[in-house]
């Protein structure tokens, strides 16, 4: 009996390990349409994209994005290619001299 609480300790950490590395959807498993639609009906998402990359994904139009940033185009890859997302970013002004 010495072993059942290591074994369901590992077990739990295993567990929680694999849940955390699935939490966010990836962009890569999903077509282009689903991915958009996902971040429409959630206003925002954070999304997996790559094997170590992340970011958060908002609406063309909306609020989501805090002062002074606004939803700049992004790209991210899914299943069929290519996708035009959406993500927060500080507006770059060209001021003339």
């Amino acid at each position: 009996m010495p072993f059942r609480p290591i074994a369901l300790t590992a077990g739990t950490l295993l567990f929680a390990a694999a849940t955390a590395a699935y939490a966010r959807p990836d962009t890569r498993t999903m077509t282009c349409e689903q991915t958009q639609a996902l971040i429409q009906s959630h206003r925002s998402a954070v999304l997996t994209t790559g094997a170590n990359t992340y970011d958060r994904y908002v609406r063309q139009f909306g609020n989501e994005c805090d002062w002074p940033e606004v939803p700049t185009a992004a790209s991210v890859p899914t299943r069929d290619g290519q996708c035009r997302v959406y993500r927060c970013q500080e507006p770059a002004f060209d001021f003339p001299n």
